[in-house]
């Protein structure tokens, strides 16, 4: 199936308005939705992780009322949402609390119940795309008994397609080599600063017809500004001293052509064969509107032709022209 409109690769990533570090309210959640709408995005990322299902129903609530025909909608499957006898803080990195909880569930019985429950939580009546969603130490479950569930329920026409979402490359490309799927959600291993994914995974993705949606593509923000600050972030984690050094370098070449860093991070990744889009995890309309913006800036094909002059991208990325 086809992921993105060919005018328009960029998609909404749902992760910030489940409360990923910060708190979000439920009218700016909407918003933000409405604003990727506004800007011709198509495609909607989310999952039951992100904000114990909050980032779900928000989705919905934005898309209610849309054409739904006219637009790609995924989710994921491996971890169930239950409900609790008493309120806690999330300790995954979403501000919220709450009587839900999450546990690890790969199995046929978790798969059908996560879908369902999703269903209900969007408000929709089919998923376009599920994931299985990081099953970094659970590959022989969902081996097993997830991606058996899911290729069945895409046979049945339940689904359209199916694939995974990890932070990884190397299981990602087991999927790939050993399993029927359609498409992976590549997360933070095909950037400007960790292109890492060349290695592996986009190949086999090519030699095998899977499809990629790369996420992550500022890695938890190192890139998402003209100059990183000194406490950015990589994975999510405080930013080591060379990466920043590098992001900086990065942004010394980005401006001699008169673009910013993210903008050239937001492009990179869409010229390589295997991949069919990007999703930008946005919590405001503005920062919707911002990521949109710098998606139709005009990259000059010199910078690319510098960044590999100076050691600061692998010759052997794709980049446009």
């Amino acid at each position: 199936m086809k992921l993105f409109p060919s005018d328009q690769r960029i998609g909404l990533g749902g992760a910030p308005i489940g409360n990923l570090l910060g708190e979000v309210s439920d009218a700016a959640a909407v918003a933000t939705v409405n604003a990727a709408w506004d800007e011709g995005w198509r495609y909607f990322d989310t999952a039951p992780h992100y904000g114990l299902g909050l980032a779900e129903e928000r989705l919905g609530l934005g898309l209610d009322g849309k054409p739904r025909d006219s637009y790609v909608l995924s989710s994921k499957v491996g971890r169930i949402i239950y409900t609790a006898s008493d309120a806690a803080t999330d300790d995954e990195g979403f501000a919220i609390n709450s009587t839900r909880r999450r546990r690890w569930d790969f199995s046929r019985d978790g798969v059908l119940q996560s879908i369902e429950d999703s269903l209900r939580r969007i408000g929709t009546d089919r998923l376009d795309v599920v994931f299985v969603h990081d099953p970094d130490d659970h590959y022989d479950e969902a081996v097993a008994t997830a991606f058996p569930t899911l290729i069945e329920l895409r046979d049945q026409g339940v689904i359209g397609a199916i694939g995974s979402g990890m932070n990884q490359s190397a299981m990602l490309t087991r999927f790939v080599q050993e399993i029927d799927i359609d498409v992976i959600m590549l997360a933070g291993r095909y950037t400007l600063i960790d292109p890492d994914g060349l290695d592996d995974v986009l190949p086999a993705c090519v030699a095998n017809d899977v499809q990629v949606v790369a996420v992550g593509i500022f890695n938890s923000g190192l890139l998402s500004q003209p100059r990183p600050a000194a406490d950015a972030t990589f994975n999510y984690a405080p930013a080591a001293a060379s990466l920043v050094d590098k992001a900086n370098k990065l942004a010394d070449v980005c401006e001699s052509h008169g673009v910013t860093l993210p903008a050239a991070a937001l492009a990179f990744p869409l010229s390589h064969p295997a991949v069919a889009g990007i999703a930008v995890g946005c919590r405001t309309p503005a920062e919707v509107h911002t990521n949109a913006a710098l998606a139709r800036t005009e990259i000059p094909a010199a910078l690319w032709t510098d960044l590999k002059s100076t050691g600061l991208l692998r010759e052997d990325a794709p980049t446009p022209g």
